[in-house]
């Protein structure tokens, strides 16, 4: 199968020299960092493949650069849609993905809890309401997995709305 003007737009997974995914880029952009050997090709579709008119080429799913990109560090900033972003849009109480959904604080703030990414959870209205001022101990709740920190690797899933098989082992999924 052939690469179209639609196939060029597809996207693929960059990785820096050490194999940590920085980015995701389209196919043409891909296609010229190649022929510029400034990266090689990690992971292929083997089922398509790009073509001129004389030659066929690999289609990538995932590029490794050549040379080391020295990047600043990625703050997330804190956010109500960032936690709801990292937490799936699910309640980590009892996994309900009904709206509407609120930020609850794990140790509450009239306790000294503070705004951070370890301390703020995505909790449906009557789970919310039922833990009140109180620990999820307290209250008889167990969260389904502890909240934390996220790193950029965790948004590119929702920047593209679902990963390619392929790219799993390189965020770590």
């Amino acid at each position: 199968m052939a690469a179209g003007p639609k196939r060029l737009s597809e996207r693929v997974l960059v990785l820096n020299q050490s194999y940590e995914p920085i980015s995701v880029c389209g196919v043409q952009k891909a296609i010229i960092l190649i022929f510029l050997s400034k990266a090689e090709i990690v992971v292929e579709d083997h089922d398509r493949k790009i073509r001129s008119v004389r030659s066929m080429w690999p289609f990538p799913s995932v590029i490794r650069l050549h040379a080391y990109i020295r990047l600043p560090y990625i703050k997330i900033e804190l956010s109500r849609k960032n936690i709801l972003r990292r937490d799936g849009h699910r309640c980590t109480y009892c996994g309900s993905t009904a709206p509407p959904l609120t930020i609850d604080h794990v140790y509450p703030r009239s306790r000294g809890g503070q705004d951070t990414w370890e301390n703020l959870v995505c909790a449906c209205v009557r789970c919310n309401n039922r833990k009140g001022n109180r620990t999820p101990e307290e209250a008889g709740l167990t969260m389904h997995q502890p909240p934390r920190k996220p790193s950029h690797v965790m948004f590119i899933q929702h920047i593209e709305g679902s990963v390619k098989e392929q790219w799993k082992p390189f965020l770590f999924m």
